[in-house]
């Protein structure tokens, strides 16, 4: 099932970035974002030695992984949580440091492919958005309940929509005679409120249905504790692949990768001391992006940008 519904994107640049790290004797990788095992499965085949820890908030998506992964056996060990929880999860498993960690962002196939999950504004559903399902907040509860204030603001910061305040100002007029319980109902609301002339720059919804998700599933927040926290798990000669799929993610991303590969000698030294040399390399040049030959094969491929990075030393 999960072979026919999910391509993993960028599968082959993935594995040939990590395999000098993951394919060592005894080498643990993190898969932060298992979804339905797609990459997963790939290292556990390509790399006979390697374990992956795999990460998931959905309950469905760990389901399915864990029936694609069970002919592995122990070399699959699968944790219900958010990537922020990466420390915790491999404390619980007693594996200090690993040598590889995968982080593959945004909606998942399965997410997508599921209309009654509420992510798509193309099909109506019920707006729920959660990735987790176990969680209790949902794209109906935040458009029941945020002041029109706050709502304004997560579709400007998540969404980069500038229609923000138009649109914040219709949701809460609109509740204040029925609640909003459906995307349908959303996305109608959204294109009444548009401009005819910008209606044709791109579906109104867009940004609006990306920037409720994000808020679902404090997908910003979890990230910038998730990334730190792995990169300091990485051990040296170890590599990190982030795949993201949109700017706000890619940035800080690459801020973060940024930091750790620049090196914190004051300007002006003669000489760089150890201590001031980064801990990281990049492995890529700015963002790499995917080939019109992968996008032909995997249409979900088309926004993804690709960084990587390797750890040449501990830092203090």
């Amino acid at each position: 099932m999960a072979d026919q519904i999910h391509t993993p994107v960028l599968l082959e640049r993935t594995l040939e970035l990590l395999a000098p790290a993951i394919s060592r004797p005894g080498a643990v990788a993190v898969d932060a974002t298992l979804g339905m095992g797609g990459h997963a499965a790939a290292m556990l085949e390509r790399f006979p030695d390697l374990t992956v820890v795999g990460l998931d908030r959905d309950t469905e998506a760990l389901a399915i992984a864990g029936e694609r992964l069970r002919p592995f056996g122990e070399r699959a060990r699968l944790v219900h949580t958010r990537y922020d929880g990466v420390a915790d999860a491999l404390d619980e498993l007693g594996i200090d440091e690993v040598q590889g960690v995968l982080f593959d962002l945004g909606v998942s196939s399965l997410q997508l492919d599921r209309v009654e999950r509420g992510f798509s504004y193309s099909k109506d559903a019920p707006l729920d958005m959660r990735m987790d399902p176990t969680s209790p907040v949902t794209a109906e509860t935040i458009l029941a309940e945020y002041p029109e204030s706050e709502l304004r603001r997560i579709f400007y910061q998540y969404g980069e929509e500038k229609l923000s305040p138009r649109y914040a100002r219709r949701i809460v007029e609109h509740r204040a005679e029925a609640p909003l319980r459906r995307s349908g109902e959303l996305v109608d609301l959204l294109i009444a409120a548009t401009p005819m002339a910008l209606q044709r720059a791109g579906h109104p919804a867009k940004r609006v249905f990306q920037a409720l998700r994000i808020e679902v599933n404090g997908e910003l927040a979890s990230l910038e504790a998730a990334v730190p926290a792995a990169l300091d798990r990485i051990a040296v000669e170890g590599r990190v692949v982030v795949l993201s799929y949109q700017s706000l993610e890619d940035r800080f991303v690459k801020r973060e990768l940024a930091a750790r590969t620049t090196s914190t000698a004051p300007q002006g030294l003669p000489v760089e001391l150890p201590e001031h040399r980064p801990g990281y390399r990049l492995l890529v040049r700015g963002a790499e992006l995917a080939t019109a030959d992968e996008i032909d094969l995997n249409p979900r491929a088309k926004p993804v940008r690709l960084r990587a990075a390797e750890r040449i030393r501990r830092t203090a």
